[in-house]
């Protein structure tokens, strides 16, 4: 036989061999690339974080003056909030210290946009808008108060988060011009704010601009002719006078001790 042949006979076992080990390989090779490229992906348990409804609009243009001379030296806010799907807005004014002894008024006017079709009832809006305080023990009163912005809703209830206060809650809502005005007022103690005294405070509560909403203008407008000052009705003999039981914390402050006389 020939050289040649003999040795390509002595050589075909094992070439036959290496031959089949690679498609071997690269037959498995594809199955595995096939598994993977038909395998879902891979995601990471990442949890959402909330995002709120409502975001606090940066350096906000007033709309609206809470006026109280005898609180002149307590802290006070404005802030505007905006619904993201609705275009709500909510104007807030606080006077006050937010978690303290001290009195402490908060009036809100929402002007809702489309996340909402009708107002909620007044339990449920003073739970919801007062929600840092905890609101317990809610009780509305069986008759509505007067103001100048019309008949108010009022619910009082006792605070379980921060400092224990009693509060009174007040709504007031309207179907033309579509607006709310709500909040409310809490002191420590045993002793509730008198329904008297919180009418006084929205009294105060004037309008800045109306903006391109005149029936806004004309709400506010109204509301100025039913003031009452505070008990005296005519401005031009009495104006507004100091009312010492508005903030009584003021008027209780500890007197500074003479040294000498």
């Amino acid at each position: 036989m020939h050289p040649a042949l003999q040795s390509w006979r002595d050589e075909l076992p094992s070439s036959f061999v290496r031959v089949l080990a690679y498609l071997g390989a690269v037959a498995v090779l594809s199955i595995g690339a096939a598994r993977v490229s038909q395998s879902p992906p891979v995601m990471n348990n990442i949890t959402p974080a909330h995002q709120s409804e409502w975001v606090d609009i940066e350096r906000p243009f007033p709309a609206f003056a809470l006026s109280i001379p005898e609180a002149a030296d307590v802290p006070a806010s404005y802030g505007i909030r905006r619904h993201v799907e609705g275009g709500g807005r909510k104007d807030i004014l606080a006077l006050g210290e937010a978690d303290d002894t001290t009195p402490y008024l908060q009036v809100e006017i929402y002007r809702p946009g489309g996340e909402i079709s009708d107002f909620a009832d007044a339990k449920a809006e003073i739970i919801d808008s007062a929600a840092a305080l905890g609101p317990i023990e809610l009780k509305r009163a069986a008759e509505p108060l007067a103001s100048k912005f019309g008949p108010l809703t009022i619910v009082s209830f006792v605070t379980s988060k921060g400092t224990p206060r009693r509060c009174v809650g007040f709504v007031r809502p309207y179907s033309d011009p579509r607006l709310q005005i709500a909040g409310w007022f809490c002191q420590g103690g045993n002793e509730f704010i008198e329904q008297s005294t919180l009418a006084c405070a929205l009294d105060r509560l004037t309008l800045l601009s109306a903006g391109s909403e005149p029936k806004i203008g004309a709400l506010f407008a109204q509301a100025e002719l039913n003031r009452s000052f505070c008990g005296q009705r005519d401005p031009i003999l009495a104006a507004t006078p100091k009312y010492h039981l508005l903030w009584k914390a003021l008027a209780n402050r500890p007197q500074p001790r003479r040294i000498g006389r």
